[in-house]
């Protein structure tokens, strides 16, 4: 397993990470009153493999709170992150708590907002921004990001430099500007999360997929993991990744042409 400085972090997590945000997939959730337990075989999984980046949500409180009880007595091995998308400091306040209870921790090593509409700026009006300083200042998280779909406003948090990590969609069949924002991601130091790397379940090559994402130093995939066939297929191209030929060219290309 590969490992890299997450931007100025400078926490040192796994170039494959894992997205948690479908611990409540309908995969999982056949597996009835042995989810929980299938949960934490996955993460285990996950876990033994070399990857030591988990990525959640608030958004998700049954994958908060499965992934929570996964990872005891390996929390303070591994690199925790959550989102919020409170719309005021009161609600951000409630939504730290709630996510600090349900994933057993006392500390958020990634706190990111997640929006769509705004960027919560330092002494804004709305008073996030300074909520995520004061709940780092009192300890309850170690680093801050964004999370968003737009790529706009991606750019612009990138931008004003107050988020040390930013996540947006990103994998081979998005638009090739999106790599200007990858590439002012490094310029900046900014840590780079892509999400959607199977772009919500279009692709379903992964070998192609994970292939990509070899071609980009700086950027790490959060790969939604719905079954341990597909962690199996993830970790296994960690350790064996596909040749960047023009063979291989070819067929991204063709996958792009069938969705655009």
């Amino acid at each position: 397993m590969e490992y890299i400085a997450l931007g100025k972090t400078k926490l040192l997590v796994s170039k494959t990470a894992f997205g948690a945000m479908s611990l409540d997939c309908s995969e999982i959730e056949s597996f009835g009153e042995k989810a929980e337990e299938t949960v934490a075989a996955m993460v285990r999984q996950a876990y033994d493999g070399g990857i030591n980046f988990f990525d959640v949500s608030r958004s998700k409180p049954v994958c908060e709170k499965r992934l929570g009880a996964a990872l005891h007595g390996i929390r303070q091995n591994v690199v925790l992150a959550t989102k919020t998308a409170a719309q005021t400091a009161s609600e951000m306040r409630n939504d730290i708590q709630e996510s600090l209870t349900a994933l057993n921790t006392d500390v958020i090593d990634l706190y990111q907002f997640d929006s769509l509409s705004i960027i919560p700026q330092k002494d804004g009006p709305d008073g996030l921004y300074n909520e995520m300083l004061r709940l780092k200042d009192k300890g309850s998280i170690r680093h801050i990001g964004y999370s968003t779909d737009s790529y706009e406003l991606a750019t612009q948090a990138i931008e004003c430099g107050f988020y040390d990590v930013v996540q947006f969609p990103f994998n081979m069949l998005t638009d090739k500007t999106c790599h200007e924002l990858v590439e002012l991601c490094d310029k900046t130091e900014t840590g780079c999360l892509a999400s959607q790397p199977l772009c919500g379940g279009l692709v379903s090559n992964i070998p192609l997929a994970y292939g990509f994402f070899t071609q980009f130093e700086n950027v790490i995939p959060l790969w939604g993991v719905h079954t341990q066939d597909e962690l199996h297929q993830i970790l296994y191209f960690t350790d064996h990744p596909p040749k960047i030929d023009e063979q291989f060219k070819e067929e991204v290309a063709v996958e792009r042409d069938r969705f655009n």
